[in-house]
């Protein structure tokens, strides 16, 4: 029998090697990587359609979902990084109004569409279709922006600090939709008390998270400087990542909800002993790793959809749903911003594109089961990865549109953060 380890070294080299071509393929379109990373994996894993099956082996090998996994730990841990709990509580009022309606309606309307095309299925399965239209990637938006010279105005400040909120909000629903459906999994079923737990769990989580770690972070890592040798940096914040990732994880909530919070609490001025003699930024010495191990992620899911199941009845009209919904439900962000002479139309185009956190939320699908069967079949990750697609491809023409369409933009005002990153 062959020994698994030994496709090892030319699946990793296949897999990167369509990454880049895929990500400059995308560029070159004026479309962001992750697109061209995604349909590059879609394009190797449907080859069996020709008798090549190779790469759906690639694909279900132990270890290679492992470095894909561990792409998901560090892509969330590089978003929160690119924002603090200080820009969270200078976020303002009208921006957590933005991120709270743009998150109930894609729930609702996910749900919703479960019900209207998967009766058979269960209501947990509706949950967590509807959890998974909750998610925002802006950094598309943040792109196009800039592009446009808008990133100062205040319809660009509402968006991106609406976005940090929104990630925090989408990752509490996924802890409880998750806890929801392993519960069912297990025989049982959850009563509003218990899903209130759940919820109060999650929030405690992220809340306990943030303070104990804004406590510990700077003797971690004052501590960590007095060590000798290369690396003690990059060592220490892989640590603190993974540390919480395993909290959040023996919590039961996804680990990506404790690598978020790991790279929320981790500031700059934490490791200042560092900096100070010389050593780069966190977020520097990461790249190395996330642009192998999170363009891997992205092909590797994409090398998991079957185009024959979107060929199956009533799967490509689920996919037409799903956008519809995906698209409608971020408009309600808009709903938040009419007063104040602001720009509703382009701050709900921004909230639009789900890209790699879309993407996260519809793999999880695949690892979750009720009764055996998976929560997200290979159809049904079908269509949500179709979802993520559309509305990561739509955003910045409909953006920049939009926000051409006013003329001059209005500047931000100091009820935002004048320095802002998010997804």
């Amino acid at each position: 029998m062959t020994d698994a380890l030994s496709i090892l070294p030319v699946a990793i080299a296949s897999i990167l090697v369509a990454a880049k071509l895929g990500g400059d393929a995308a560029e070159r379109l004026k479309q962001p990587a992750v697109l061209g990373e995604l349909l590059f994996g879609v394009a190797l894993g449907n080859l069996e359609l020709v008798g090549f099956g190779w790469f759906r082996e690639v694909a279900s090998n132990i270890t290679i979902q492992g470095l894909a996994s561990l792409g998901a730990i560090l892509l969330l841990f590089e978003v929160g990084l690119e924002s603090t709990v200080d820009d969270m509580r200078r976020v303002g009022g009208r921006a957590t109004l933005v991120a709270t309606l743009g998150v109930i309606a894609p729930w609702i309307l996910g749900v919703g569409v479960a019900r209207l095309m998967l009766p058979d299925r269960g209501f947990e399965v509706g949950m967590f279709l509807g959890a998974a239209l909750t998610a925002t990637s802006v950094g598309i938006t943040a792109r196009v922006l800039r592009d446009l010279g808008r990133s100062q105005t205040r319809e660009a400040r509402i968006i991106l600090g609406a976005a940090v909120i929104d990630d925090v909000m989408g990752l509490v629903i996924l802890a409880a939709v998750t806890s929801m459906v392993r519960a069912a999994d297990a025989g049982g079923s959850l009563s509003i008390g218990s899903l209130g737990f759940i919820l109060l769990k999650a929030v405690g989580f992220l809340a306990a998270a943030l303070w104990l770690g804004q406590a510990l972070a700077p003797r971690l890592f004052h501590g960590a400087s007095r060590l000798r040798g290369q690396g003690v940096l990059l060592a220490t914040a892989l640590a603190f990542c993974f540390g919480l990732a395993w909290a959040a994880s023996s919590l039961g909530l996804a680990g990506i909800v404790g690598a978020y919070a790991a790279g929320l609490v981790l500031d700059r001025v934490h490791y200042q002993d560092f900096t100070d003699r010389g050593e780069r930024h966190v977020e520097d010495l990461l790249k190395p790793l996330t642009q192998v191990l999170v363009p891997v992620f992205f092909v590797v899911m994409g090398m998991q959809v079957e185009l024959r199941a979107l060929a199956q009845p009533g799967i490509p009209a689920l996919a037409a749903l799903l956008i519809v919904a995906a698209v409608l439900g971020k408009q309600a962000c808009s709903l938040g911003a009419l007063r104040g002479r602001l720009d509703a139309l382009s701050i709900g185009i921004g909230m639009i594109p789900r890209g790699e956190v879309g993407l996260i939320f519809a793999s999880l699908g695949l690892t979750l089961t009720i009764g055996g069967k998976p929560v997200v079949d290979p159809s049904l990750y079908a269509a949500l990865v179709a979802m993520v697609l559309v509305t990561t491809l739509l955003t910045p023409p409909l953006l920049a549109w939009s926000m051409r369409r006013r003329g001059p933009a209005l500047p931000a005002t100091s009820e935002f953060p004048s320095e802002r990153a998010t997804s």
